[in-house]
């Protein structure tokens, strides 16, 4: 009788034992499932109607005592476990250790005890934490919903203790500084989203063109008017002293939309003409072009893409006159010249643009001029930095301290630039000699730039990256 006793007590105490581990990893599952599951993704779930995710999403509003909850659940576990552990084993350890000829009672409890200890801790670790942790890590939504109605009934029944526990841990936290615990999720800086966006394209949730557009976004507002606009002495505009045959023809060799009216320079801007207010205008007739010219804008060189992009939605007027700080007209930007910033270059049936980085061999590429010095860096893999500048010629001037002139050689760090066509005061073309072994430009192979390459072939969008 007294083996069937101890027979019965031992399996009680094994359940129990088993019970507690069990116990355990819930809590640990629902604890990592609620920390790393997207709250917006619980949203989803319970607006599709997935069983439990609406209790899941109240947990997730109230993430500081539901995470309290869980443990306080993985601490009744662990003493629970620690509590029934070593007398569960030791009636099994027992009669082996006996049979062994273990007969001493200090031996037979310290061996007990001893490997009694050792089969806790390997079950509590593996199954009662482990497991469940790595499981809920990798399947977080699926763990959070179906964890979410047990940890709200044991919410709803530890409350009371929960708030003594929250607001004990908010009054230590005062202590070292901290004001208190926040419900709301820690808002995530730009460097790590655009680290979440690089791992949703790498894991096949984004495709390369969303990936490039989103990447393209986040620099967008970084960059201020001058680095987009069209330079003064590139700047087409018409003349008001013009006959309408000589403004036509001006007209029909640049094929633009729109055109600021001057009195001799942009220095002097009457207005805008669209060349769609031209048609059906006898060339034949003295025309005054001032009759439709619509008034200019100007905006500050310094004006950041966003407003600039605010700026034409709010005038319905697509075309602005860049000032310096002096009120000089140095450029006119375009909503074109905006919107290349998102999706690359976009080129209408009479655009020739040539691109600004194209290859001439291998480590030998011929860079415009006017290229931005970001992009030379980012395709060739240089670090030239210059104040105030943004173009390639405008670095390279900097670094020589002069005007540059054909034929002039600059060493830079990792290659070597030669300036082979000058226009004016303007280095035109640049010839960039990449000594061996320096970074390899990722596609200035094919003459394109970063930016060119954000909006591709639908069809690429479906292709693996190794066969775009």
């Amino acid at each position: 009788m007294g083996i069937m006793e101890n027979w019965v007590q031992s399996s009680i105490y094994l359940a129990t034992a088993a019970g507690m581990v069990l116990f355990n990893a819930f809590f640990v599952a629902a604890e990592f499932g609620l920390v790393k599951v997207r709250g917006s993704r619980l949203e989803e779930l319970a607006k599709e109607g997935k069983p439990f995710a609406s209790t899941a999403c109240w947990l997730g509003a109230r993430l500081d005592t539901s995470l309290s909850a869980c443990q306080l659940g993985i601490t009744i576990g662990s003493l629970g476990l620690g509590w029934v552990g070593e007398p569960a084993f030791a009636g099994l350890l027992k009669p082996a250790f006996v049979a062994l000829g273990v007969t001493s009672p200090t031996a037979l409890r310290t061996s007990t005890i001893v490997v009694a200890f050792t089969i806790i801790t390997a079950l509590h670790l593996i199954i009662g934490e482990q497991a469940p942790k790595i499981y809920a890590i990798r399947r977080p939504e699926s763990v959070a919903i179906w964890c979410a109605v047990p940890l709200k009934v044991f919410y709803v029944l530890s409350y009371p203790f929960l708030m003594a526990l929250t607001l004990t841990t908010s009054w230590v936290l005062r202590l070292v500084g901290i004001e208190s615990t926040s419900e709301e999720d820690v808002p995530h800086s730009e460097a790590e989203i655009r680290a979440l966006v690089r791992q949703s394209h790498i894991h096949g949730e984004l495709t390369r063109a969303e990936h490039r557009l989103i990447h393209a976004i986040f620099e967008f507002d970084d960059m201020i008017c001058r680095r987009v606009m069209v330079p003064r002495r590139d700047a087409v505009f018409l003349d008001v002293e013009q006959s309408f045959i000589e403004c036509l023809e001006i007209i029909n060799r640049t094929k633009h939309s729109r055109y600021p009216l001057c009195e001799d320079s942009l220095e002097r801007v009457v207005g805008i003409v669209h060349v769609k207010d031209l048609v059906g205008v006898d060339p034949n007739l003295p025309v005054d072009l001032r009759k439709f010219a619509r008034p200019p804008h100007h905006v500050p060189e310094t004006m950041p893409m966003s407003q600039l992009l605010r700026h034409f939605q709010r005038t319905h007027q697509l075309m602005a006159l860049v000032v310096d700080e002096y009120g000089t007209i140095v450029g006119v930007v375009t909503l074109e010249n905006v919107m290349e910033q998102i999706v690359g270059s976009v080129e209408d049936e009479f655009d020739r643009e040539p691109p600004p980085i194209t290859a001439e061999g291998e480590g030998q590429f011929v860079v415009l001029g006017s290229a931005p010095v970001e992009t030379v860096n980012e395709q060739l893999g240089l670090q030239l930095v210059g104040e105030d500048v943004d173009t390639i010629a405008g670095a390279l001037v900097e670094r020589m301290g002069r005007l540059l002139e054909k034929g002039d050689r600059i060493d830079l760090e990792g290659a070597q630039a030669e300036v082979i066509e000058v226009e004016g005061a303007r280095a035109k073309q640049i010839r960039i000699k990449l000594q061996p072994g320096s970074e390899r430009p990722k596609d200035a192979e094919d003459g394109r730039e970063s930016a060119d390459w954000r909006l591709e072939d639908a069809a690429d969008d479906e292709l693996p990256d190794d066969e775009e």
